[in-house]
């Protein structure tokens, strides 16, 4: 219950926070497209943490250790800073774009873009299910096993896959292409984060190496 309580006070802040991002630079709580936003982002998050409290309550409370302090490497807490400010600008360029019409997205794209953030949030926590040990920090564990069946047998890292899909999907789903310019930096910070955690795999997870020569993708099959 301590870590239902701990999950609920999270979710609610970070809806909170988001609802902030969104509605106050939109000037309006009439965006439709921030509430249905919302409620996927809601119900792919909620639904698949309530079965891992049930299942696996560890590989849920890793996941809630996120954030800059929960980092051990240094590199890794500048990237993770930059992110988080990379996605509340995306937020806030979304909504200011609604707001002054800078371009105008067609309501079946805005459903396609909940549509990735939905699979994207979908694939994350797929990942948790299938590897309890991913946590949200970079991090290797005592007694950390090498995990790569399931998702792990088409790419190294399926989790940033579904974080692409769903910085792909954001713009889209908030009504904006403008949105969309913020995922390049964020794509950057991504490859700077898998690159140095690799580094951290190959030198302190077993097998790791190897896993690498059999698996040759990062993030998408015969792409990188």
């Amino acid at each position: 219950m301590k870590t239902f309580g701990k999950g609920l006070l999270s979710a609610s802040l970070g809806l909170l926070a988001f609802g902030l991002l969104l509605f106050v630079p939109a000037g309006t709580l009439h965006y439709w497209q921030a509430w249905v936003f919302l409620a996927v982002f809601a119900v792919s998050t909620w639904i698949p943490s309530i079965y891992l409290m049930r299942t696996n309550p560890a590989a849920l409370q890793r996941r809630m250790r996120a954030g800059p302090l929960a980092e051990s490497r240094p590199l890794q807490r500048l990237v993770i800073t930059a992110v988080f400010i990379c996605f509340a600008a995306m937020f806030v360029l979304s909504a200011l774009d609604h707001r002054f019409g800078w371009s105008v997205v067609p309501t079946p794209v805005c459903l396609l873009g909940d549509a990735l953030v939905a699979i994207g949030l979908g694939v994350a926590m797929v990942v948790v299910i299938q590897n309890g040990y991913a946590a949200a920090n970079v991090t290797v564990e005592a007694g950390q096993t090498l995990v790569s069946t399931g998702l792990y047998g088409w790419v190294r890292h399926p989790m940033y896959t579904g974080n692409v899909l769903l910085m792909i999907g954001t713009p889209l789903a908030l009504d904006s292409y403008w949105g969309l310019v913020l995922l390049l930096p964020g794509l950057v910070l991504l490859v700077l984060r898998i690159r140095d955690e690799e580094r951290l795999l190959t030198a302190e997870l077993s097998g790791y190496r190897e896993y690498t020569g059999k698996v040759r993708y990062r993030l998408f099959p015969y792409f990188w």
